[in-house]
């Protein structure tokens, strides 16, 4: 029986070998998360950061049928120009190898693959999760599922706060994916620091971080671990404006019948046109402030042999 070819860029795979520090990005982001042209910059300076720190990034996409880990700065331009780009997630990954066709991957099949190739941190912005009136229409990210059994520690802003963040969490409980706090002992809710939903596990260190991980590994635990960080203070969405943009997006959503997987990108969007920009600047922050702090547990990881 074949098994599903993975390109992994000499790089990322340089980097595997000698145990140092990488970091997986997702696609989607590029791709569906932000808008043209910023969205290349935006990714540009995303590996920018980890490579200034030290670290190899490992920017994943579905590139003519084959998943790569690792783009070179062609494959990330194509992720960024290319308005045809499809969303994938982990059940799309069969599909578009046997049509030879590209996908920007989601948090789900970012982390798959990075667990195929062996990159143990990634960083997005926020975690998809259990949409608003997920009880009648079943409507529950992929990300949640997969991360119950694949050991890849997810830094990000907690989830977006179109999702229900309380579902959320409770599912996350039933998987028994861990959620550590970073410095914080609530829940960030993406554009804003809090949530209203406290934790039950504080970090205060990438060391302490990556000690968890190498514990969930003696465990023989295969899920993986959800690092919540919140945005620096003062980087955060004033509360009243994004509640009252939040519901407008939310409305708009409804009048316009925009469900599945089409409803994030429609909401981000209409949020980011209502906001006058505001939203987007906020997004690209929470970005940074993950990819920073993915780098640093990558390198503790590494540092402690882990790898």
């Amino acid at each position: 029986m074949s098994s599903l070819s993975i390109r992994i860029s000499d790089e990322v795979s340089s980097a595997l070998a000698a145990g140092k520090p990488v970091v997986a990005l997702e696609s989607t982001i590029i791709s569906h998360g932000l808008p043209r042209p910023r969205n290349f910059e935006a990714a540009q300076e995303f590996e920018a950061i980890l490579r200034d720190a030290g670290v190899t990034p490992a920017t994943i996409a579905v590139i003519d049928g084959v998943p790569n880990v690792g783009l070179d700065d062609q494959g990330v331009r194509r992720i960024a120009e290319d308005e045809a780009m499809f969303k994938a997630s982990v059940r799309d990954l069969a599909v578009l190898a046997a049509k030879g066709a590209s996908g920007a991957t989601t948090v789900a099949a970012t982390a798959f693959l990075a667990d195929k190739a062996g990159v143990r941190v990634f960083a997005t912005g926020g975690l998809g999760g259990v949409h608003r009136g997920a009880s009648s229409t079943f409507d529950e990210s992929a990300d949640l599922s997969v991360m119950a059994r694949t050991p890849v520690t997810i830094v990000s802003a907690g989830v977006k706060s179109v999702l229900d963040i309380a579902a959320t969490l409770e599912r996350l409980e039933t998987f028994s994916v861990p959620v550590l706090g970073y410095r914080t002992d609530e829940f960030p809710s993406f554009w804003l620091r809090t949530s209203g939903h406290a934790l039950d596990w504080r970090v205060e260190s990438a060391d302490e971080i990556a000690a968890v991980m190498r514990q969930q590994d003696a465990l023989g635990e295969r899920a993986g671990i959800l690092v919540a960080n919140p945005l620096p203070e003062g980087q955060q969405w004033d509360p009243a404006t994004h509640d009252r943009v939040l519901a407008e997006a939310l409305a708009a959503a409804d009048d316009q019948g925009v469900h599945g997987k089409a409803v994030t990108p429609f909401l981000l969007n209409t949020i980011v046109e209502a906001s006058g920009g505001v939203s987007l600047e906020v997004n690209l922050d929470i970005a940074r402030n993950n990819v920073a702090l993915a780098g640093e547990i990558a390198t503790a990881w590494a540092a402690g042999s882990g790898a």
